[in-house]
């Protein structure tokens, strides 16, 4: 009976902890540090990348945020209730033949540097401006 009660605590604790953020509560660091996510979409609409990468995102240690589109990203991000700000970005500068990566480029920018809402359900992450929206989904762990 103790092992099935316990059992049952360690499931709700997990689940839990899988759907944080859809209910309302603040999405932690922890729950971020880690993982890389491959973007899905942009506004609703798939991204179809001709490049030889996909757009990717990752959480690092201590909430170090990097990650590329066409060019590469990083900085020190911040969590203040779901708003990730990255302040300080830095970024390559390359000029992309893909003209959505190129757009994307600017959008993530814009996005991590005046904050972006987010939202976490299961394996996908959303970020969320008042212009766009960047739909990802889980890949792996980051060491």
């Amino acid at each position: 009976m103790k092992k099935t009660v316990i059992a049952g605590l360690a499931a709700m604790a997990l689940s839990g902890c899988a759907a944080s953020g859809s209910n309302g509560g603040d999405i932690s660091a922890q729950q971020l540090q880690h993982h890389r996510y491959v973007l899905q979409t942009l506004d609703g609409r798939a991204v179809n990348s001709k490049a030889p990468h996909q757009p990717e995102i990752s959480f690092g240690e201590n909430m170090h945020v990097s990650g590329q589109m066409c060019n590469r990203f990083m900085g020190q991000g911040k969590l203040n209730g779901n708003t990730l700000t990255v302040d300080g970005m830095a970024s390559t500068r390359m000029m992309c033949i893909d003209p959505q990566l190129n757009q994307l480029d600017g959008i993530i920018g814009e996005m991590l540097n005046h904050g972006a809402q987010l939202s976490l359900t299961g394996k996908q992450l959303t970020l969320t401006s008042p212009q766009h929206t960047l739909t990802w989904t889980l890949s792996d762990l980051v060491q």
